[in-house]
């Protein structure tokens, strides 16, 4: 047997020997599912879903938007509360204005004017003193010493003088008899013309001592109101050394203060014109009117380092009401005008216009849009207000702004009111509620008609109050919806109990 034989055997017989499998089935073939149409009808479902998501998120938004825009029409509609006065024609002066000190008229620091010790203050601190007044003395007796002396060298050479003259009428008449020489004669008479020389100086010796026996009473060289004292009695004084005391007369008084020398010339033409210009001091503040005076005159230099002037003004000050060393804003008038258009300062504005104020005038109600006007009378009784007020926008020309007040020449008419706090928040044409100013306490006198209180209105309640804006029925529902929809449901029940029969 060949070998390739017996090695297929052999290996036939060592493989094990497995089951005959069956013949494979054929698989069904897929079933179709009918899902053709349901695919797109769950696209168009998304689509539709997103679709509304979307419509929801914008139509929220533009309600939104709505009700924002609503609520600031609303608060454009509200009524605004400002602060009124009326403007008003009066006399007013042109001025100029500039910061002044007071000075006294006179002042004097009292210096003693011979050596000795303080004896006596004859003053109170403070008080007023008369020229001449002795209000210090110093130890006179020194000075009485002195006087005595001098008193007694005059006895010693007025006796010496008699001697002498004796003397010469002695020896003139020997030397007429031919007795004696002409030189003893000349002797004798030179002796006799000595002691004249001596008398006299004898004589201002004693004026001398006398004038500083004076000098020990220390007087007072002006009317005035005399400070503080200096040295306290017991003290050494030296002669034009020691200060002791100040006097300042202070009835009338004096301000000096500087103007730019622009001015100058119509100063010096009024001053030429009129001899005299009023002149009124106020405070630091410059708020309050302390004194009135006039202008006395001007230096006779321009100051080179700040081209301005001083100028001296004098006031009466009976009252006062000014003091050395204070700081006062003078107001140099310079013309009166008698009928000038004045509002207050704060009435002011300045924009993009031009320079203006808000005026506020009465109106008749216009109803809101979509909404009819509302009878003159409601269902309960109460009258529905026929007017209100609005702000309008007036041009103004300015001429001068004094103070808390300004000069327009041209601007609204005497008697309309304008708006001096609350203006940041106007529009044109919008709807305000009209108070009067807070009133402040002036010291210098009564209150201007300027700041006076807003005059009651037609229909108002209370004096300076304007009638507020009419509220809408909508605006009154919105407001209080419970109260408005009782209201309407039973109108009696919002009279008031007073008002039922």
């Amino acid at each position: 047997m060949p070998a390739s034989s017996v090695q297929d055997l052999s290996n036939s017989e060592s493989r094990p020997l497995l089951p005959k499998s069956e013949p494979s089935k054929a698989l069904p073939p897929p079933e179709h599912k009918k899902s053709g149409w349901v695919r797109p009808i769950i696209y168009i479902l998304l689509v539709a879903l997103v679709g509304f998501i979307g419509w929801r998120v914008y139509s929220n938004k533009k309600k939104n938007e709505a009700n924002t825009a609503n609520q600031a029409n609303a608060l454009l509609n509200r009524p605004v509360p400002v602060q009124a006065v009326a403007a008003e024609r009066r006399p007013m002066p042109i001025y100029l204005t500039a910061l002044g000190t007071v000075t006294p008229y006179y002042s004097v620091t009292v210096k003693a004017r011979v050596n000795g010790q303080l004896d006596k203050v004859n003053f109170t601190e403070g008080q007023e003193v008369k020229a001449g007044q002795t209000i210090m003395v110093i130890d006179p007796k020194p000075y009485q010493a002195a006087l005595d002396q001098a008193k007694g060298t005059l006895a010693h050479d007025q006796a010496l003088l008699k001697n002498a003259q004796a003397e010469f009428v002695r020896y003139k008449a020997l030397f007429d008899a031919g007795v004696v020489s002409k030189e003893q004669l000349d002797l004798q008479q030179s002796n006799f013309g000595q002691y004249e020389g001596a008398i006299k100086s004898d004589e201002a010796a004693i004026e001398t001592a006398q004038l500083q026996l004076d000098w020990c009473s220390i007087q007072s060289p002006i009317s005035g109101k005399i400070g503080l004292r200096l040295v306290d009695p017991g003290n050494i004084i030296t002669a034009n050394t020691t200060n002791l005391v100040i006097v300042n007369q202070l009835q009338p008084i004096a301000v000096y203060f500087t103007l730019p020398q622009n001015y100058l010339p119509q100063v010096l033409d009024k001053l030429r014109s009129d001899q005299r210009l009023p002149a009124e001091a106020f405070d630091k503040g410059d708020t309050t009117r302390l004194t009135s005076g006039q202008l006395l005159t001007t230096d006779n230099q321009i100051d080179t380092t700040t081209g301005t002037a001083k100028l001296k003004a004098v006031f009466d000050n009976k009252d006062e009401k000014l003091f050395p060393n204070q700081f006062v804003n003078i107001h140099l008038v310079m013309e009166q005008r008698n009928s000038a258009l004045v509002v207050p300062s704060a009435a002011i504005q300045t924009g993009s216009q031009g320079t203006f104020v808000w005026v506020v005038q009465e109106q008749p109600v216009t109803p809101q849009s979509g909404q009819t006007a509302q009878p003159a009378q409601q269902k309960n009784g109460d009258p529905q207000p026929t007017t209100e007020w609005v702000a309008k926008m007036q041009p103004v020309k300015i001429a001068l702004a004094e103070g808390q007040l300004t000069i327009l020449d041209s601007g609204p008419n005497a008697g309309q009111k304008v708006v001096v706090d609350g203006a940041d928040r106007l529009r044109q044409d919008a709807k305000v509620v009209v108070s009067a100013p807070r009133q402040h306490s002036n010291a210098s006198g009564p209150q201007t008609d300027a700041t006076a209180p807003v005059p009651q209105q037609p229909g108002q309640g209370t004096p300076g109050v304007a009638t507020p804006a009419p509220m809408t029925a909508h605006q009154l529902e919105r407001a209080d919806p419970k109260k408005h929809r009782k209201q309407a449901a039973d109108p009696s029940a919002a009279q008031p109990k007073g008002n039922q029969p």
